[in-house]
Order: structure tokens, then C-alpha cells, then sequence
């Protein structure tokens, strides 16, 4: 089952809920990621603050995996050119602009 997620809050209700779907408690699930279960309780509570890695960690232990989507809701199949190494632009073609926010 896919479970979108725009939010850390959606995804504190989705760590959880994974984490009981498979019937685990927050010890158990600590111990396949190799944390106790008081940091257990930290990602699970504020995973806004968590590291990537550790989120993706995490999902993966439980069974789970991330996947990104396009807005359109179609997951890419490869990585975007510059993810791949380097941007891919046309001879004498300008780079995009960077967004206000750093993006």
C-alpha cells in the first residue's frame, strides 16, 4: 500500500503505523535499526528533525521503502540529469534560474 506523505506529521503517523503493522514494539523495531528504544521514540516522534538516512533506515527495516514521486503521481524510473552527475543542457543553453529558496 502506498502511503503519500507531504508532512512530518504524516509521516510520524506512518512510522508508527508501519512499525505496528508489523506487530513490533518500539524496542524490537530499535534493535533492527541498531537503536535503543528511547531514540526509537524520538524519530518516531519528530521525524521532521531525523536524518534522511536514518528515516529511510528505518522505513527499510520495517519492511518498507521510499519512493518519490512527481506531482503528476508518477514515480521517475531514473534519476533527473542532476542527480546522475551533472546537468544536461543544450550547446550555449542558459542554466534554469535557482528558486528564491535555495531549491
Amino acid at each position: 500500500m502506498d502511503y503519500p506523505v507531504t508532512t512530518s506529521a504524516q509521516l510520524r503517523a506512518v512510522l508508527r503505523a508501519l512499525r505496528q503493522s508489523q506487530r513490533l514494539s518500539q524496542t524490537q523495531a530499535g534493535q533492527r535499526l541498531g537503536v535503543n528504544q528511547k531514540r526509537l521514540a524520538r524519530i518516531e516522534a519528530a521525524p521532521g528533525v531525523t536524518s534522511f538516512d536514518q528515516i529511510a533506515r528505518l522505513v527499510s527495516a520495517l519492511g518498507g521503502r521510499l519512493v518519490v514521486t512527481t506531482a503528476a503521481g508518477k514515480a521517475e524510473t531514473s534519476a533527473p540529469p542532476a542527480a546522475q552527475g551533472g546537468r544536461k543542457t543544450k550547446a550555449g543553453a542558459k542554466p534554469a534560474a535557482k528558486l528564491a529558496d535555495g531549491w
